[in-house]
C-alpha cells in the first residue's frame, strides 16, 4: 500500500486491530483514512475505490446526492459493512476492517443516526448516566454510591448540549432538536475520539440548527467529527473542508466556496 499525503503505511505499525495504551495513535496527524474502499451489493457498486483522510481534531462535512455512498461509507467505518477491497484505519495502528461493531465503538468511534434514539421514559440525566463509560456490573451498582466525578461529568455534558434546565424531564417530552442533542451527549459520555453524525440538523428549527453549529464547532479540536448533511447553509457554517461523494467516489474536496463553484458538483448535486 502506498503512502497517502506523506502518511506512513499503517500496516508497518504494531498492535493492528487493538487500541494502543493511551488511545488511538495520531502521531502522524490523521485519525481516520480509507484507501481504495469498494463495496458492492448485488452488482451495484455502492463504494468505488473510495479514498478519504480525516485529520485529528477536524470537522469534516460529507455531502452528495442520494445513492452517492455516504451511508455505506459510515457503515464501513463502524463495521456494519465489510468492504470487498481496500483498507480503513483509525489512527496509525487500528485496522477497523478486522474488528466488529462493538470493538470499533470501544476503540473510540461513536455514530449517530439521523433519527434520535433515546430512552424516552427516562430523564435527561438518567439517559446520560446510562450511556456513561464506567463499570456497570451489578455488584458495582448495588454497593457503591454514585461518585461525585460521575455527577460532575454528566452535569458538564448537559451544559455542553444546553439541557441543564431539562435534567429531570423525561426524554420523550423533549423537542426533536433537544433529543438530537441528548443523543449527541450520550455519545460524548462514551468518550469517543471520532464522531460520525448523519444529517444531525434534519427537522430542526433555525434556532436549533444554529445552536447545533455552535456545539459542533466547540467539540472540534478535542475530537474529530465527520458530518453527513444536506443543509448547505449549515455545512458552510461549520466545515473548513467539504468532501463531495458521487457514485461511490470522491468527486471534489476543498473549502465550501471551491466546492460550490465546481462545475461537476453543480451538475450532479447542487444544480444551478
Amino acid at each position: 500500500m502506498q503512502e497517502i499525503s506523506g502518511i506512513k503505511n499503517p500496516r508497518s505499525q504494531t498492535a493492528i486491530g487493538h487500541v494502543a495504551k493511551g488511545g488511538v495513535d495520531i502521531s502522524h496527524g490523521p485519525i481516520l483514512y480509507l484507501e481504495d474502499i469498494s463495496v458492492s451489493f448485488d452488482g451495484f457498486k455502492a463504494l468505488n475505490d473510495l479514498s478519504l483522510t480525516v485529520d485529528a481534531g477536524e470537522l469534516r462535512c460529507i455531502i452528495g446526492p442520494n445513492g452517492a455512498g455516504k451511508t455505506t461509507m459510515m457503515d464501513v467505518i463502524t463495521g456494519k459493512t465489510k468492504p470487498d477491497s481496500g483498507t480503513v484505519f483509525f489512527g496509525q495502528s487500528i485496522d477497523l476492517s478486522r474488528m466488529n461493531e462493538p470493538q470499533i465503538a470501544s476503540a473510540g468511534i461513536g455514530r449517530k443516526f439521523q433519527k434520535p434514539t433515546v430512552f424516552e421514559n427516562h430523564s435527561v440525566f438518567e439517559n446520560l448516566e446510562l450511556a456513561m463509560k464506567y463499570d456497570k456490573s451489578v455488584l458495582k451498582n448495588l454497593f457503591s454510591k454514585r461518585r461525585q466525578s460521575q455527577i460532575k461529568k454528566i452535569t458538564e455534558t448537559m451544559e455542553m448540549i444546553d439541557l441543564v434546565d431539562q435534567a429531570d424531564r423525561p426524554a420523550g417530552l423533549l423537542s426533536h432538536g433537544q433529543k438530537q442533542w441528548l443523543e449527541i451527549g450520550m455519545l460524548l459520555m462514551q468518550e469517543p475520539q471520532l464522531l460520525l453524525l448523519d444529517e444531525p440538523v434534519a427537522g430542526m428549527t433555525d434556532d436549533e440548527t444554529e445552536k447545533t453549529a455552535k456545539l459542533f464547532k466547540s467539540l472540534a479540536g478535542d475530537r474529530s467529527l465527520v458530518v453527513v448533511e444536506h443543509d448547505m447553509e449549515f455545512v458552510a457554517e461549520i466545515a473548513s473542508t467539504v468532501t463531495v461523494l458521487h457514485e461511490g467516489s470522491v468527486l471534489a474536496e476543498g473549502c465550501m466556496e471551491d466546492v460550490h463553484a465546481n462545475e461537476r458538483v453543480i451538475e450532479v448535486y447542487l444544480g444551478r
